[in-house]
């Protein structure tokens, strides 16, 4: 399904957790019903293409995770 979205007419947002150093930093954006997730490093790199539901359960697991 990613393979069918252009990447380059999302709008994309970083991750509140990426510091301004270039470090390890993720962007999400909305795009035909998913969610597209790449590294910001590397925009033209490969893409994670998830359902909604699924980058909530992601983003939860994630803070459950993190604390």
């Amino acid at each position: 399904m990613v393979n069918q979205v252009d990447p380059r007419s999302a709008e994309w947002r970083k991750s509140s957790y990426s510091g301004g150093t270039g470090g390890e930093c993720v962007e999400l954006a909305a795009v035909s019903g998913r969610v597209l997730v790449r590294d910001s490093k590397d925009s033209g790199g490969p893409l994670l293409g998830l359902t909604p539901a699924a980058a909530r359960d992601l983003v939860s697991r994630l803070r459950e995770w993190q604390a």
